[in-house]
């Protein structure tokens, strides 16, 4: 059962209005309040004078128990008895004094306790400021971010509902931040370059969707995970205009990815190609480039090697001037692309060389032919 009887004791509060008009309401309730504070400033004051007597007691009574245990005499038993029963005495008073305190009425200062008292005022936060950085702290904290965050950045890539997109950055506050951005504009750039263009054009709005969100940041000067809501709420809502400028600049964003890929396909290519002509230059026996070599030959002589005609090899640097004739064969030799066999005496196209130059030994062999 619930005893109830505790609130039928509450003394008036102090906001009270039923009162006799004579009475000056106001000083009636300073006066009831001042009164009852003192009381309960006074009954503070008791329950405090006995507690530290208490614990005094309690000090004595166990030093007098250990001088006990040391001298075992009439006169440290007695002290100890005597101490026991004023601690008992005091013991009877605290009860008391609870029960006094039970019985007292509630009123507005004791029918309830604060439980806790905590304001919290949210205010923005600021942007996070790594601009002081050097490069290699940079790069550094990038490769750290990556590393640490590279699968919740690809997953974030793939989504692609906005609700979807909003919870997943609620609930992943790090991800907000210009190397998200970063990471997901590389995958866009490496999507392209890899013919995945579809995949690239899915993940190429969270990049701007990112870009969107640090930029109201940066307007707003506040951290960019502070801006998330805002920026998901904007577009949920927001008119024709401000879609239209998100869209334009989604389309503007994928055709700087399809150019960059375009570009770094031939840096590529010319990479490889330039591999390819060392390794070229670097096997020939006199350090020309043979396809150079190849490429500078008049069409009739170009004719000569890519039919592998010796016959017509021979016709063709018969009929050419002599001088124009010994370059064009000191050239393709130095390349490689002439070949002179010490053995047969006759001349291979294409291959290696082990004798010296000889290229007037081979015109006048070819000319007399």
């Amino acid at each position: 059962m619930v005893d109830y009887s505790k609130w039928r004791t509450i003394e008036i509060s102090d906001d009270e209005d039923d009162t006799h008009p004579n009475i000056d309401t106001p000083s009636l309730f300073r006066w009831r309040h001042q009164a009852r504070v003192e009381r309960m400033s006074e009954m503070e004051a008791s329950k405090k004078a006995l507690k530290d007597k208490r614990n005094d007691l309690h000090n004595k009574l166990k030093e007098a128990k250990q001088k006990a245990k040391q001298n075992d005499n009439n006169e440290s038993k007695e002290e100890m008895k005597k101490l026991e029963e004023e601690l008992a005495k005091l013991d009877k008073e605290q009860e008391e004094l609870d029960q006094k305190e039970k019985l007292l009425p509630w009123n507005v200062d004791t029918i309830s306790k604060e439980g806790c008292n905590k304001t919290v005022i949210n205010k923005p936060k600021p942007r996070a400021d790594r601009s002081n950085l050097s490069e290699e702290e940079q790069e550094k904290f990038y490769k750290e971010f990556i590393k640490k965050n590279e699968e919740k950045l690809k997953h974030f890539g793939m989504l692609g509902k906005p609700e979807d997109c909003k919870r997943y950055l609620m609930e992943n506050h790090d991800l907000v931040c210009e190397e998200t951005a970063n990471y997901l504009a590389l995958w866009c750039l490496n999507l392209e370059i890899e013919d995945k263009h579809d995949l690239m054009e899915f993940v190429a709005k969270q990049v701007v969707s990112m870009q969107y969100i640090l930029e109201l940041a940066k307007q707003l000067d506040v951290d960019p995970r502070g801006c998330v809501s805002s920026f998901f709420a904007r577009i949920d809502k927001a008119d024709k205009e401000y879609k239209d400028a998100f869209e334009d600049e989604l389309r503007a964003f994928k055709e700087r990815i399809r150019e960059r890929a375009r570009i770094r396909v031939e840096q590529a290519m010319k990479e490889v190609e330039e591999e390819e002509r060392k390794k070229r230059i670097a096997s020939s026996p006199g350090g020309l480039d043979p396809e150079d070599v190849f490429n500078s030959l008049p069409e009739s002589l170009q004719k000569c090697f890519e039919s592998r005609d010796i016959q017509l090899l021979q016709k063709t640097i018969a009929e050419m001037p002599e001088e124009e004739a010994r370059l064009h064969m000191k050239r393709c030799i130095d390349s490689g692309l002439w070949v002179p066999d010490a053995n047969s005496k006759e001349l291979l196209l294409g291959g290696e060389i082990e004798s010296e130059d000889n290229s007037e030994g081979i015109y006048s062999e070819l000319k007399s032919n």
